[in-house]
């Protein structure tokens, strides 16, 4: 089952409600761990060393981090842009779904937006 890190300024009523739909979802906030307040690269660095996605809503500097992650040849264990556009409800169903029906590694090295297309 896919693990994740829900980044500092994520949607606090999706993980509830992921939680609370899904008691078997392991996610985790990034204020959880003690990262908050710290920068992107940290945070990415953090979650590739704890085999975690990363979810975020932060198109601009997040995903850029990844990507320069992945092209540095670090490990990037995945990341979900998710819309702060989509319906919790529909973000809550597809975060289960990801983690209820993905194989342990398979978003290494992706960056992926929600909804799913």
């Amino acid at each position: 089952m896919t693990r994740f890190l829900a980044d500092e300024n994520f949607n606090n009523h999706i993980v509830r409600g992921i939680l609370q739909q899904s008691r078997d979802v392991d996610i985790l906030r990034v204020q959880d761990v003690g990262l908050s307040g710290k920068d992107d690269p940290t945070v990415l660095e953090w979650a590739a060393q704890h085999g975690r996605v990363v979810l975020t809503h932060d198109v601009a500097t997040m995903i850029t981090f990844a990507y320069k992650r992945i092209e540095a040849e670090l490990t990037m264990t995945g990341l979900f842009e998710v819309s702060r556009r989509v319906a919790v409800g529909l973000a809550i169903e597809e975060i289960i779904l990801i983690a209820e029906c993905s194989l342990e590694g398979e978003w290494e090295g992706q960056v992926r937006f929600l909804p799913l297309r």
